[in-house]
């Protein structure tokens, strides 16, 4: 039996993990309705108003004069690139694919601190880079042009640079969240980006939506509401209840959730050579996951 301090922590962080699952379904029928720009500033406008409700919670608050650099380029990074690459890669490729790419995200976070912050990598870490690398290699290069994924080379190639765009976000954060709360920094990359598609939205020709699909328009209100600020508040309540380091661990959950609903309401399928180069992508990031001391104390 779990206990009560632990079921609901977990029960949240299972919860964010489903929703955020469910934002590569929400895009993808956002994409067939608005064009890329025009959903990920509907996306933006919307987070942004509904953070200013929250406003109070902001007062007092002082921005040193040298963070402001690190929390542009923080916001630039993520949502600005982050989420144009991930739009337009879901106008070529399947929401199940895409999900899967994302899996690789802490194999590309642990390649950057090693560059960056300097961190040692284990071998193990390298090895886990490469059967990841040539796993998502594999799931674009084994991938035949269908309904939902008519140019997948492509779209998992905009995927996985979203990724790097994501890795940078998460680099810069990882120095900010000591004087910064999640709420605030969550905040920023709403108003920023909000203000950096509405140009975007202006000049980019076709982009302004002149007619508004049912559920496409739904999609976009579920992406602001629900993915943006739901999935944000319990993955917030599980982190203060449990360790850092088990909270990410669920972050894993989010390509397994994504295939299955891909399956369940886009129709995805997935052939043997992308289930074999799925099965190399979480084989890949599990290795990068796998704690020394923990496998130390499972044989001792």
């Amino acid at each position: 039996m779990f206990s009560k301090d632990y079921l609901l922590p977990t029960l949240a962080l299972f919860g964010a993990m489903v929703l955020w699952a469910s934002s590569f379904i929400a895009m993808k029928i956002a994409v067939s309705g608005f064009s890329p720009i025009a959903v990920v500033f509907g996306r933006m406008a919307i987070a942004s108003f509904l953070f200013l409700v929250l406003w109070k919670n902001f007062r007092g608050l002082k921005v040193r004069r040298q963070d402001w650099k690190q929390l542009i380029f923080m916001a630039l990074c993520e949502p600005c690139l982050y989420f144009v690459l991930e739009a337009y890669a879901l106008k070529y490729t399947s929401a199940t694919q895409a999900g899967m790419i994302v899996a690789t995200l802490p194999v590309f976070v642990a390649i950057a601190a090693f560059f960056i912050l300097k961190e040692k990598l284990a071998l193990r870490v390298w090895i886990g880079f490469f059967l990841a690398a040539g796993g998502v290699a594999m799931l674009s290069w084994g991938a035949t042009a269908t309904e939902n994924a008519p140019n997948p080379l492509l779209g998992n190639t905009l995927e996985t640079l979203a990724m790097v765009a994501a890795t940078g976000y998460m680099v810069t954060a990882k120095s900010l969240s000591n004087r910064y709360s999640p709420l605030f920094i969550t905040a920023l990359q709403a108003w920023v980006g909000a203000i950096f598609f509405l140009p975007l939205l202006a000049f980019t020709p076709g982009a302004i939506p002149t007619e508004f699909p049912h559920d496409a328009t739904i999609a976009v209100l579920y992406l602001a509401s629900v993915v943006t600020m739901v999935a944000y508040g319990l993955y917030n309540y599980g982190l203060s209840k449990v360790p850092a380091g088990q909270a990410s661990g669920f972050t894993n959950l989010i390509p397994v959730f994504t295939m299955l609903m891909g399956f369940a309401f886009l129709g995805d399928r997935l052939s043997l050579i992308q289930f074999i180069a799925c099965g190399l992508v979480l084989s890949g990031v599990i290795l990068t996951q796998i704690s020394p001391s923990k496998k130390a104390a499972a044989t001792a």
